[in-house]
């Protein structure tokens, strides 16, 4: 039985549309992501990474990547490494562990196969990001425009 070529450590992990055929001790990630309530898809901009190694092929969807078996740490980062979302599986030989990734209008979350959040981090989506940011900026310069007469009414006196 020949197996489909399996990438070496130090080597990028594919992401495949069907199931793949596992070598002995492999097993496999069934991993799923939605779009978010983004204008482009999330998993268009970020990078599924497992153990540190970038897995080519992701897109929205769902997609099996064959693994050691194992505990690994799996997460989506943006374009410039930061996590968005992180968790770690423990994936059994010859069988497939599915997280489902879901990126949120107010947070980023994951889940297993049953249902159950399994987030270890989950960054706040940048909807909600956006509106701290405009809720302080609005604070600071509203504010600052209450103190301008404040200060030159004191200072006539």
């Amino acid at each position: 039985m020949s197996y489909p070529s399996v990438p070496p450590p130090g080597m990028a992990l594919a992401a495949h549309p069907h199931p793949v055929a596992l070598p002995p001790g492999w097993g496999a990630l069934i991993v799923s992501a939605n779009r978010g309530p983004y204008l482009v898809p999330a998993p268009s901009t970020c990078k599924l990474r497992v153990d540190g190694r970038e897995v080519s092929g992701m897109a929205e969807g769902t997609f099996h990547i064959a693994v050691p078996a194992g505990e690994h740490d799996v997460r989506f980062t943006d374009l410039f490494g930061i996590p968005m979302i992180t968790t770690k599986v423990a994936v059994q030989p010859n069988a497939g562990h599915q997280l489902s990734f879901r990126f949120g209008g107010w947070r980023n979350r994951v889940y297993d196969g049953q249902g159950t959040d399994v987030t270890r981090f989950g960054m706040w989506s940048n909807y909600s990001v956006l509106l701290i940011t405009l809720g302080v900026v609005g604070v600071i310069c509203c504010g600052g425009l209450a103190l301008i007469p404040m200060l030159t009414s004191s200072g006539a006196n």
